[in-house]
């Protein structure tokens, strides 16, 4: 941890120190929520979000908050070793292209639904989720857009990984926006106006609402995990079309935007993960790099201060439009290309997603060595954006 700040209402626990304005204000807005519980803990890769800054992590009593969950609820990552040792840049170049051609990217999804069998089950009546099935259905297995990714990469033996980034699609938001939505019209009528001037609004878990919006966020979670495990099967369909006769090794899944219910500091609690993962003793994450830099396979500490979390990724150091104002295309591509990696910088309005854009993952991983400590180090060899 690098610092404490004292001066709200509950403490802060931050694990950096250089944080911009905005994120530090929305920081200050979670300390002084009515409802939280102990302290706030802000994630090395923390930036300014929508309501709650992305890297953080707060407790509440009682009630819950859809924008400290996020709109792609339940995005995450996943990540499988393989047998594979060498694959040469030709290859590589022609299994992105095939991964082009079976994995929907940005907006686009299946034109046709995908097997049903494949959904999480769904108990809910009267649900955004019912009217969003069909929908839901044609795009299971399509990875979306922004900072979602196919790479692969290779350890320090020279294993061959494959790892993804993919969330809830336009399911979450669709979710996420509606409970938002019907927690502004609750919070303004008993008089927490300036709750939702902060996009801070709240639903009681214990009410029907609240219990609602927890069930449609639990289902959004593992619809977006069924996502990624279909995703990575056809991955490794691809594969399978250029090499006989390997074999992977155990999934690993990782999410962050959802809240779950947990006991922290002796007392049971509602735990939100805005941009940030669980990181409990002994259980095994992924924190991944930006593009062009290295990712990592880790081992929770279980550290209490952090409420068992870590960091779910760099974190983004300049806004989209800053980055593509900003940053040179050329020096962009130049460090993709001096180290060999295929990849999706092709434009200028792709440096929104270039390295440039992003926190230090080295000193990342360093500020929270307290929380995690790394088992595995991962180099990009190829990476497909959203």
């Amino acid at each position: 941890m690098e610092q404490v700040i004292s001066t709200e209402k509950i403490p802060i626990k931050m694990w950096l120190t250089d944080i911009e304005a905005g994120a530090m204000a929305q920081v200050k807005n979670i300390a002084n929520f009515p409802f939280a519980f102990h302290h706030v803990a802000i994630m090395p890769d923390a930036h300014e979000g929508y309501g709650m800054p992305i890297g953080g992590v707060l407790a509440t009593n009682r009630v819950i908050i859809p924008n400290a969950v996020g709109v792609d609820i339940g995005c995450g990552v996943c990540s499988q070793a393989t047998t594979l040792k060498e694959v040469d840049r030709a290859t590589l170049k022609s299994i992105m292209s095939d991964i082009r051609k079976i994995i929907p990217l940005g907006f686009n999804k299946h034109t046709k639904t995908q097997d049903q069998k494949l959904m999480p089950q769904l108990e809910i009546k009267d649900s955004c989720i019912a009217k969003e099935w069909t929908n839901a259905l044609k795009s299971l297995g399509s990875l979306g857009g922004g900072n979602h990714f196919i790479e692969i990469q290779k350890d320090s033996n020279g294993q061959i990984w494959l790892m993804l980034h993919s969330g809830s699609r336009n399911l979450g938001k669709k979710v996420a926006d509606y409970y938002n939505r019907l927690a502004k019209r609750a919070c303004q009528e008993k008089g927490y106006s300036d709750l939702v001037k902060q996009d801070l609004s709240f639903l009681e878990l214990e009410s029907e609402l609240g219990q609602k919006y927890f069930a449609e966020m639990a289902f959004c979670v593992d619809y977006a995990l069924a996502n990624r495990k279909l995703i990575m099967e056809r991955l490794k369909q691809v594969l399978a079309n250029h090499f006989n006769n390997f074999k992977c090794g155990e999934f690993i899944n990782i999410a962050h935007n959802y809240a779950s219910v947990e006991t922290h500091f002796g007392a049971k609690v509602i735990v939100h993960r805005k941009g940030a993962t669980a990181a409990r003793a002994g259980q095994i994450g992924i924190v991944p790099g930006s593009q062009g830099t290295e990712s990592y396979i880790v081992r929770g500490l279980g550290n209490p201060e952090s409420f068992l979390s870590c960091s779910h990724g760099a974190g983004r150091k300049l806004g989209r439009n800053q980055a593509i104002r900003l940053l040179n295309l050329e020096e962009e591509i130049a460090k993709l290309d001096k180290q060999g990696i295929v990849h999706a910088i092709r434009t200028t309005r792709d440096l929104d997603e270039a390295s440039g854009a992003y926190k230090d993952i080295s000193e990342v991983m360093r500020l929270q060595a307290d929380l995690v400590e790394i088992t595995t180090e991962l180099q990009p060899l190829a990476v497909i954006k959203g």
